[in-house]
């Protein structure tokens, strides 16, 4: 059986499979639906097919230099081979997306058996961290979990309240910061409340400001040492929540914040609205950060685990009856 042909199956037994289906719809158009064009005149993996080859998956914002390994890596599978079909070709490109996404194995999320688990949002404004603390939530409150959030994003106007907010709707008691404050001063109230009132999950919405590094990461440092004051091992979790709509953009953005702080993981805003989903892999590749979880809606069900070979499957979806 091909590897496109496995993973179809594996997707076909997947809960979710449709939300990923219809979230990659753009995605797939920029991917899938272009190089399905390509088997009309494809004379084997060749400079030319190279050629284009790049160019889709640069489309994609898979990036050059993860592109170019792509390519590389294909190349050499291919020349093992007399001669290659394109379905077969298809199945090499997408069995070494996987293969390199996997080079480095993920981190798992950190669960802290004896309290509460903190996790940090960092991202800049207009990245959807806000909402993804509320889809947060409502993800663990289904899971049975008591949550809380800490508005420490004490710059942007409006962020307290529009947290708040959010909190009402959900029933998740929030705690606020200062307007202009120190979110630090923030932190540590809401990991005193945690510790209080038993909450299991306690997510901090932070302050995500990029027009000075030196300030972001001063910021930054004084609120994992606030936190692992209060908690031991805190924060458990760091994750950067990007607009995957910014494609290479959020790919710059991350590396200014890992450079701030140590990064545990990233959330993808947005993914339903763009057709650069190659960003998933460049994301890894580039920064050996996992993506835990993906949002393809705006309801707050509409935040999902991030799984590999779904996505593999709903970008590439129709190559497996490709000529």
């Amino acid at each position: 059986m091909s590897f496109l042909s496995k993973l179809k199956e594996k997707f076909s037994k997947k809960e979710d499979k449709a939300v990923y289906l219809s979230g990659f719809q753009k995605a797939k158009q920029t991917f899938s639906d272009q190089l399905n064009e390509m088997q009309y005149e494809f004379h084997g993996v060749d400079d030319d097919f190279l050629e284009q080859l790049t160019i889709i998956l640069l489309e994609s914002d898979v990036g050059i230099e993860t592109a170019d390994l792509i390519c590389e890596k294909l190349k050499a599978k291919c020349e093992e081979y007399p001669s290659v079909s394109f379905r077969w070709a298809m199945n090499f490109l997408i069995e070494i997306m996987k293969e390199i996404y996997e080079e480095v194995p993920d981190t798992e999320i950190t669960y802290n058996e004896n309290g509460p688990t903190i996790i940090l949002l960092e991202g800049v404004n207009g990245s959807g961290k806000t909402t993804t603390a509320a889809k947060l939530a409502f993800m663990y409150q289904f899971y049975q979990k008591k949550v809380a959030f800490v508005a420490a994003d004490t710059f942007r106007a409006g962020a307290i309240e529009q947290l708040a907010k959010w909190g009402e709707k959900l029933d998740v008691p929030c705690i606020k910061g200062r307007e202009n404050g120190d979110p630090s001063a923030a932190i540590v109230d809401g990991c005193r409340y945690a510790k209080e009132n038993n909450i299991d999950v306690l997510i901090c919405d932070t302050a995500g400001r990029l027009q000075n590094k030196v300030t972001l990461m001063d910021e930054l440092t004084k609120m994992n040492r606030v936190a692992g004051r209060e908690i031991e091992g805190a924060p458990h979790n760091t994750w950067l929540v990007l607009d995957a709509t910014t494609g290479q953009n959020g790919l710059a953005q991350a590396r200014i914040f890992a450079e701030s702080t140590k990064l545990t993981g990233i959330i993808l805003t947005k993914m339903d609205g763009t057709a650069k989903g190659g960003i998933v892999l460049a994301i890894k590749h580039k920064l050996h950060l996992p993506v835990l979880f993906i949002g393809l809606g705006e309801k707050e069900r509409d935040l999902r685990p991030f799984d590999l070979d779904s996505y593999l499957y709903s970008i590439s979806e129709g190559l497996d009856h490709a000529g």
